[in-house]
């Protein structure tokens, strides 16, 4: 299995940690779009990763929608050549799955008092 050089999961947690407190201190609405770690960073690295986002979400009170490429991960035709990153129609089922977070997101926004 080959690993590629990434940042620590717990770098990445640190640095988003700080972001959305950042928002939020500004009163900003922080909608948080997950991701999960690529099976060849290794089991060690993806068990540490993939609880980055839930673990944010729930200390934050953020919304969350987990993965970014749900339903497009696993669907080389959704995907450019590099087997990793969506081509167009990639991102169009991102944006169809995604929508009703994003609505309902939005909603919780405009019904808030001010």
């Amino acid at each position: 299995m080959t690993r590629c050089a990434a940042f620590p999961p717990e770098e990445t947690e640190k640095n988003l940690d700080a972001i959305i407190g950042r928002l939020k201190n500004r009163g900003i609405a922080v909608l948080l779009v997950g991701m999960l770690a690529p099976p060849n960073m290794g089991a060690d690295y993806g068990e540490r990763f993939n609880l980055i986002y839930p673990k944010l979400a729930q200390k934050h009170g953020v919304a969350l929608y987990p993965f970014i490429l749900d339903g497009v991960v696993t669907r080389s035709e959704l995907q450019l050549d590099d087997g990793m990153h969506p081509n167009a129609k990639g991102i169009a089922v991102m944006v169809e799955r995604m929508t009703p977070t994003v609505r309902d997101f939005v909603k919780t926004i405009r019904d808030t008092p001010k």
